[in-house]
């Protein structure tokens, strides 16, 4: 059988997994770079496997790519929900969808390291350091800042723990929240509108749905502070990305920490790369 791995930038997947395990008959082969977005090139490439293995959203699996790929049998996500699969049109074809299990305190981790980074300059200034100069710009503490959590889940709440840890003031919000779930976590309840008002770093850790699916808009960029950062490791069309890109352009927010965007990988040409 033939096997494909989508999407390892950083040629990491082999190093990952037991794929040996798997046995000598397995033929497996790695893409490294992204295949585009021309749909039959990316069947063509894709066409002789029988698995792939995709990463997150990167790569989409309308109906019509399903249909050119004859091959397939089974689809294999990181993490157990990817919107960019048809499964009606996977289910009819009679491929087998699959999601791996995530770990909770990498995502939480890298939110924690944006929020510090946005706070204490580290890669300004090591920029600076790196470019001859020194001490080019001045940090900020998070001792009694605001953080607010958008989705108190599992990976919310370790975050939530971190900005507690740091003694800021922890608030949180989101369609489903309950003060149950806020008291077991000793956070603070509070609307949608404060936690945008409020915060004054804001850290994103809702599920992309269509109901999350451009939640956080102009309207609620225009609720923040002028010394407020935003951060999103959750997924890019959470946020509209162009109020983000004109709210940071005019200087509406602070900035922002973003490790997923609308589009992956990011154009080099994107807007956001010629932001600071």
């Amino acid at each position: 059988m033939k096997l494909a791995i989508l999407d390892d930038y950083q040629n990491a997947a082999l190093k990952s997994a037991a794929w040996d395990s798997l046995g000598p008959d397995m033929e497996i082969t790695v893409f490294n770079e992204h295949l585009g977005w021309d749909e039959d090139a990316i069947a063509a490439r894709l066409a002789p496997f029988d698995i792939l293995v995709i990463m997150r959203e990167r790569t989409p699996f309308p109906a019509s790519l399903l249909a050119k790929l004859p091959n397939l049998k089974l689809l294999v996500t990181t993490g157990m929900r990817n919107l960019a699969v048809d499964m009606d049109a996977a289910r009819a074809r009679g491929v087998v969808v699959c999601g791996t299990a995530i770990l909770p305190f990498p995502a939480a981790e890298l939110a924690m390291a944006f929020i510090m980074d946005l706070a204490k300059k580290l890669s300004a200034e090591n920029r600076i350091m790196h470019e001859g100069g020194w001490q080019g710009v001045v940090g900020e503490a998070l001792n009694g800042k605001t953080l607010g959590i958008l989705g108190l889940g599992r990976l919310g709440s370790r975050v939530a723990r971190f900005g507690k840890a740091l003694e800021m003031d922890v608030i949180a919000w989101s369609q489903n929240l309950t003060q149950e779930r806020c008291e077991a976590e000793g956070v603070r309840l509070v609307s949608k509108e404060d936690l945008f008002r409020q915060s004054d770093f804001l850290s994103i850790h809702v599920l992309l749905s269509e109901r999350t699916r451009g939640l956080i808009g102009r309207e609620e960029l225009a609720m923040m502070k002028p010394t407020a950062y935003l951060v999103n490791t959750s997924r890019g069309p959470i946020v509209d990305e162009q109020a983000l890109i004109d709210a940071l352009r005019s200087g509406a927010i602070a900035g922002a920490g973003l490790d997923v965007y609308d589009v992956e990988p990011l154009p080099k040409d994107h807007p956001l790369r010629s932001l600071d």
